[in-house]
C-alpha cells in the first residue's frame, strides 16, 4: 500500500516536473480509443446507427453502422457499413431499392489548441450506385471529420482526477497546447506542452 502510494506520488511529481522543465510531452491515443470516440460522438443513435437521411421510423432512409478504424501510413481509415432504402414513400412503405454496402473514408489527423481534429477527408471506397453516392459522399467527406474531435486537455484532466486519491496530491492541468499530431504504428502521438499544478 505504501509502496504503491510512493510510486503514484513519484509518477505524478515526475510528470509535473517533466512538463515544468521540458515544456513538452507526448500524449499517445490508441486506435481503440479513437474508435470509441467516433462511436460515442456519431454512432450513438438507435442500435449504434448514424442516420444520414431519415430516422429509425422512416420508410425511406440511409444509415451507417459498425465503424472500424485503422491507421494506414499517415492517415486514419474509417470503414463502415451503409444501409439504404431509396425510393418514394407510399403509405407506410418505401417503394424503391434496398442496398447494403461497405464504404471507406480516410482522414488526416490535425491539432489545434487543445483539440485533436481531422482534415483532408477523402472517400476511398464507396458504392457504384449514383443515388447512394449522392447521400454518402457529403457524410463521409464532411460529417465524419467535423463530428469526430478529441479534446486532449479533457483526456489529461480525467486521467489526473484520480491522482488525489492515489497520491494525496491534487494535480491539475492549467494549460495545454498541441504542437503536432502524427501516427506511429497503432497509436496517434500528440506532441503537447502545458502547465500542471501540484498542491
Amino acid at each position: 500500500m505504501t509502496t504503491s502510494w510512493r510510486l503514484s506520488a513519484a509518477a505524478t511529481l515526475l510528470l509535473a516536473g517533466a512538463l515544468t522543465q521540458a515544456g513538452a510531452v507526448e500524449l499517445k491515443v490508441s486506435r481503440d480509443a479513437l474508435e470509441r470516440t467516433l462511436k460515442q460522438q456519431l454512432f450513438n443513435g438507435p442500435d449504434g446507427r448514424y442516420y444520414l437521411k431519415g430516422n429509425a421510423q422512416s420508410a425511406c432512409y440511409v444509415y451507417a453502422e459498425n465503424p472500424k478504424l485503422k491507421f494506414v501510413e499517415d492517415r486514419i481509415v474509417v470503414q463502415l457499413k451503409t444501409h439504404a432504402r431509396l425510393g418514394q414513400r407510399v403509405g407506410g412503405a418505401c417503394i424503391g431499392i434496398a442496398l447494403s454496402l461497405p464504404a471507406e473514408v480516410s482522414l488526416a489527423p490535425d491539432g489545434e489548441g487543445e483539440t485533436v481534429g481531422f482534415r483532408d477527408a477523402r472517400v476511398d471506397k464507396v458504392s457504384d450506385h449514383t443515388e447512394l453516392n449522392f447521400v454518402l459522399t457529403p457524410f463521409l467527406s464532411h460529417q465524419v471529420p467535423s463530428g469526430m474531435k478529441v479534446n486532449a486537455s479533457d483526456l489529461l484532466r480525467k486521467a489526473l482526477e484520480g491522482s488525489t486519491a492515489s497520491s494525496g496530491y491534487k494535480v491539475t492541468l492549467d494549460r495545454l497546447k498541441i504542437h503536432s499530431v502524427l501516427i506511429q504504428e497503432d497509436t496517434l502521438v500528440v506532441d503537447v506542452d502545458g502547465d500542471i499544478s501540484v498542491k
